[in-house]
């Protein structure tokens, strides 16, 4: 633990970022969590006053004013809490989608899920270990409120994520138990995300120069959203040439989007995407053929 900090105001910390792997790890050096699919938050106490600040250090205290008022029922004179503001779905699974309509009209619906500590009570903790400030995060947060821990999954990673995707759960994030806090990109927490496969149409290419290719998909006449082109040379000219044999499509109603080129019907498209979405998040195109 490092020494008290100087009396003041606390100042934002800029959070450690995980990084993206296709698996989550292996062995007893690491704990498991449920990725939650939400906004990334920082919660500061400071005596009588709560800033809940974003992920960029933006103050949307105003925001939400039911977690400002569960936070200060918190026993502690001052503390800095990291985690993310979720809202559950009536399957119990974090929606992204129904986020910001509960920030504006539901905020009884607002969930804090908290998974680091990094001051508590004048110390600064970010050099303890995470497990830790994890013992101590866990026991100033009562049970049955609007802020909640974070629990570690039981089992090995595989285990777990193979758990995670069953459950229609966005992945699992992954922390070395010894590591210390350090703001930024960092190794030493690694998240593995859940993706779907699916086929679906493509009615029109959005190609413009400086910015990567994408192609728009329809899922049984409804539009989802575009998937990122991500082929080789020769495997992304072939796409192209498919589209060129069908550009011409008036624009779909409703979807008058700028610099897009809308396709003839007849161009079926695999997309791998983010699972449990409405519409389609972080999205690449797998494969593409001529409907039959």
């Amino acid at each position: 633990m490092r020494k008290p900090a100087s009396v003041g105001r606390l100042s934002f910390i800029e959070p450690l970022m995980p990084t993206l792997v296709e698996r989550p790890p292996e062995g007893d050096s690491w704990i498991h969590e449920v990725k939650f699919d939400g906004y990334r938050s920082q919660i500061i106490i400071d005596d009588a006053e709560v800033r809940i600040l974003t992920r960029r250090g933006l103050d949307w205290t105003a925001k939400y004013r039911d977690l400002v008022e569960t936070a200060k029922g918190l026993n502690v004179r001052s503390a800095i809490i990291d985690g993310e503001i979720i809202v559950l779905n009536d399957a119990g699974v974090s929606d992204f989608g129904e986020l910001r309509k509960a920030i504006t009209r539901r905020q009884h619906d607002l969930y804090f899920v908290a998974f680091d500590l990094l001051h508590l009570n004048g110390h600064d903790l970010r050099d303890m270990p995470l497990i830790d400030r994890r013992e101590v995060l866990q026991a100033m947060i009562p049970a049955d409120k609007r802020i909640q821990f974070s629990e570690a999954l039981p089992g090995s990673g595989a285990t777990v994520f193979l758990l995670v995707d069953q459950a229609g759960l966005e992945g699992v994030v992954s922390k070395r138990k010894d590591s210390k806090y350090r703001s930024g990109p960092s190794t030493n927490w690694l998240k593995a995300k859940c993706y779907v496969e699916k086929d679906m149409d493509i009615i029109g290419v959005q190609r413009e120069a400086g910015k990567p290719a994408m192609v728009l998909m329809a899922d049984k006449g409804r539009y989802m959203g575009g998937a990122f082109v991500t082929f080789k040379a020769d495997k992304r000219q072939a796409l192209w040439d498919r589209v060129a044999a069908k550009t011409g499509a008036p624009s779909p109603k409703g979807l008058a989007k700028e610099k897009a080129e809308w396709l003839k019907p007849g161009l079926v498209g695999r997309v791998k995407s983010l699972k449990g979405e409405e519409k389609l998040r972080h999205a690449s195109l797998k494969d593409f053929w001529e409907e039959n």
